[in-house]
């Protein structure tokens, strides 16, 4: 489970590596629902030439007679300034383009030029690279207004570049020619002829443009291609009835049916004038959104360490405490990303959270599958040799068998049939697998019973564990107990054999014992080979069971066992004599 981390991790971030498109569209549409649309800063207004204008003023296009007489009137409305949205390539077949021109020249004010791919650039303004000339959108070609307005206002591009999922998020202030000569974007257009700037100054670093300054405003924050993220500002909006334009540069554009196309934005379908517009009032807004140079390593960052620990929670800390903390890390993860996107900077955590639960899952799945495979491996190793109440709690706490082995105070508890060989030789050989399997069965419901394992059978012999491999309270009394119950039922079930039992209490080393392949749960230790000693020694006692000084020791059997003390013993492996007792 542990090697499975790093391809886990490794995996999830490649479509962050990458920018695949899902992982692009899920990071747009969470900063769509998380970014906080500003109030609008009250410098602007969009007049709208309504489908009911167009009809009045006897179609579309206007002449530009008609043109000027709007922008005379907004002007003494009140307009600081006036933005056509909308581009004049062709000359007025109505012959109306110098008096067009002249009203430009009364105010600041701006017309659109559009993209056409044909190669042809205008004049580049002024503008100054602070650093590398690197960075920015790379246009194709524009379509340039008559030379005639040109010459008398500025022009600006209305570009509005699409993301992924095809809707307009982002867009340069300036824009690249081939000659790497720079074309202004309308928007950025608008502060140019408000405050009479003569030139843009492009802050650049190694990963491409930084941001750009025009005198009158603070600088503005870009990514690397020099494109604004867009605040969709409610601007307020007016018509040529209404004219409320006072104190206010105008974006004018046309929202009649089928003259301008409408493009798709996160807040809906606007026209070109529309989108132009929130670029103006995001250029002013402070601690705008921006997505930073650093943030794909941050994501990155963010993927690995959140990825990772994860993982650890629920591999080292159980289902239970793993998934809570795994839930508070994901919570954690998705605050972090709020916090980033509330302060202006679009780090994006979306992939991160989708990763962690990924990792989560498959981490729970190794992890619930390797506590199956363990208890499965629990009931097969003791099914045959526990009480199946001691089964089950080894299967609900896998934690209380220490496989390996553990330094474990234990009783033990040896049987063996006595004059086996004389049997075999008189009886049948399946004659004597009976009479052993009924024996050795009484034994095993007996050690059972009284809550003690079976560690082995050894031919006609067996040796039984209490107090491991779970704890057993009193082990010692149930031990004696179990020997006598032994004894009781061998003489019930009248088989005709006799069956001579050792106890004793002791520390052991208790556990899975053997070789790589091969292994077997048992104990080893002196407390062990006592009790063996102590079986063996019940024919030369004259008593069925014998029991060792520290079994005694414990003092728990009350009224129910009767015990007496026998002669002392030597027994091999010893040099002092042996207490031992037995049951009256």
């Amino acid at each position: 489970m542990k090697r499975l981390l790093l391809p886990v991790v490794i995996i999830l971030s490649l479509p962050l590596l990458f920018q695949t498109t899902p992982t692009e569209i899920l990071k747009l549409k969470v900063f769509d629902a998380l970014i906080q649309t500003p109030q609008e800063s009250g410098n602007f207004v969009i007049l709208n030439i309504t489908e009911e204008d167009v009809e009045r003023e006897g179609g579309y296009p206007l002449p530009r007679q008609r043109l000027a007489e709007i922008q005379i009137d907004l002007i003494n409305e009140g307009a600081v300034g006036v933005g056509w949205v909308i581009s004049f390539p062709q000359a007025d077949r109505m012959g109306g383009d110098e008096m067009f021109a002249e009203a430009l020249s009364y105010s600041p004010s701006v017309i659109a030029m559009f993209e056409d791919g044909k190669g042809n650039f205008p004049l580049s303004p002024g503008t100054v690279v602070m650093g590398n000339d690197n960075g920015g959108i790379l246009s194709l070609g524009v379509k340039e207004n008559l030379p005639l307005l040109s010459n008398n206002t500025l022009q600006g591009l209305a570009i509005a570049p699409t993301d992924v999922d095809q809707l307009v998020r982002r867009i340069p202030l300036l824009v690249k020619t081939p000659n790497n000569d720079w074309i202004p974007s309308f928007g950025t257009q608008i502060y140019k002829s408000l405050f009479d700037v003569k030139t843009y100054i492009i802050k650049t670093n190694d990963n491409g443009i930084e941001e750009i300054s025009i005198r009158g405003i603070p600088p503005v924050k870009t990514d690397s291609l020099g494109r604004k993220w867009i605040s969709w500002v409610d601007t307020p909006q007016t018509d040529l009835k209404e004219m409320d334009v006072a104190g206010k540069f105008v974006f004018v554009g046309v929202t009649a049916n089928g003259v301008m196309p409408q493009i798709s934005t996160p807040v809906g379908l606007l026209e070109p004038h529309k989108i132009q517009t929130a670029l103006a009032e995001s250029i002013l807004i402070q601690d705008s959104p921006y997505i930073p140079d650093w943030s794909l390593a941050a994501e990155l960052m963010m993927l690995i360490v959140f990825v990772s620990l994860v993982w650890v929670a629920l591999h080292y800390l159980g289902i239970t405490w793993g998934i809570t903390v795994a839930t508070m890390l994901m919570i954690t993860t998705g605050g972090l990303g709020y916090y980033l996107i509330s302060k202006g900077l679009l780090v994006d955590v979306s992939w991160t959270l989708i990763s962690e639960f990924i990792s989560g899952s498959i981490a729970f799945y190794l992890r619930f599958r390797q506590q199956y495979k363990l208890r499965q491996q629990i009931k097969k190793q003791f099914e045959h040799y526990l009480d199946p109440r001691q089964v089950k709690k080894l299967q609900d706490d896998p934690s209380s068998l220490v496989l390996g082995g553990e330094r474990r105070y234990c009783t033990f508890l040896f049987t063996d049939v006595r004059g086996f060989t004389a049997m075999s030789e008189k009886l049948e050989p399946e004659q004597v697998t009976e009479i052993m399997n009924q024996a050795l069965t009484i034994q095993a419901n007996a050690v059972k019973e009284y809550g003690g394992m079976v560690d082995k059978y050894i031919g006609d012999a067996m040796m039984a564990i209490f107090n491991a491999p779970i704890d057993l309270p009193n082990h010692e009394t149930a031990a004696v107990f179990c020997a006598k119950e032994i004894q009781e039922k061998i003489k019930q079930a009248d088989i005709n054999v006799e069956i001579g039992v050792g106890v004793n209490t002791g520390y052991a080393v208790v556990g899975n014992m053997g070789s790589d392949t091969r292994f077997d749960y048992t104990a080893i230790g002196d407390a062990v080979n006592l009790a063996a000693r102590l079986e063996s020694s019940t024919k030369k006692v004259g008593e069925d069971i014998v029991i060792g000084y520290d079994t005694v020791s414990a003092n728990n059997f009350n009224d129910q066992i009767v015990l007496k003390e026998l002669k002392s013993i030597k027994v091999k492996g010893k040099e002092k004599s042996v207490n031992i007792y037995t049951i009256i």
